[in-house]
């Protein structure tokens, strides 16, 4: 099954570091598990993190991610009992 993350960023505000630094969390933590994360530039203040076309993360909404709280939501669709180690505390 195809399982992909999408992290929407805002070129306006410069945010490509941190969506490459969540791209590099999500990669090292799924990475038999994800068959595809991608960065997608965008305007306007957009932060949104994607899996399988699923908003799970929206900025505007929930304010900037942290990794772990990510981790958690994209384990519960790509990989639901899998363990995340220190993070699932």
């Amino acid at each position: 099954m195809t399982q992909r993350v999408q992290i929407e960023y805002c070129t306006q505000c410069r945010w490509l570091p941190r969506a490459a630094r969540l791209a590099q969390e999500l990669l090292t933590t799924f990475e038999s598990e994800l068959t595809e994360l991608s960065l997608k530039p965008g305007t306007g203040g957009v932060f949104v993190v994607r899996v399988n076309d699923e908003v799970v993360w929206d900025r505007r909404e929930q304010g900037f991610p942290e990794p772990t709280p990510v981790k958690k939501l994209v384990r519960d669709r790509v990989a639901p009992g899998k363990s995340l180690g220190h993070s699932d505390k």
